[in-house]
């Protein structure tokens, strides 16, 4: 199990699988680096995507930092909240940004490979969005 922000320093591959009861279905394969930088980590993703029959290179970040005793913050790229975990608890957390509901459950039982799963739904949305992540090293 992570103990708090530094135990996610590094770079890891990512395999994720998209299952959109509205399609298509998709998945993507890459890398997450999180690198350390004044506010905690910086995490950039990088990768294929695939949905249905399309497939492009798709990337995203994130910055994580610490929020409290055993609590990680995610913010988006721009510094706007988006969620939470205790490392110390059942890591589940939600995202409301209306219409839709963002849920997500970490698993870290693996570690050092580990799981998060989305289950998004609105008006709009309606998917399970599963990554599993594997540590390729410490340094990018």
């Amino acid at each position: 199990m992570p103990r708090g922000l530094p135990d996610f320093e590094g770079v890891w591959q990512v395999s994720r699988t998209i299952a959109d009861a509205r399609g298509p279905d998709g998945r993507f394969a890459g890398t997450a680096t999180l690198l350390p930088n004044a506010e905690g980590l910086r995490y950039t993703e990088t990768g294929q995507l695939t949905l249905g029959e399309a497939s492009f290179t798709a990337e995203r970040s994130y910055q994580w930092s610490v929020a409290g005793p055993n609590q990680i913050a995610i913010a988006f790229a721009d510094g706007r909240p988006f969620h939470q975990f205790d490392l110390s608890r059942t890591p589940n957390a939600l995202h409301d940004c209306p219409p839709d509901i963002y849920r997500v459950h970490y698993d870290f039982s693996p570690w050092p490979s580990w799981t998060c799963v989305w289950r998004v739904t609105g008006p709009r949305k309606d998917y399970v969005m599963t990554s599993t992540y594997s540590r390729l090293g410490v340094d990018p």
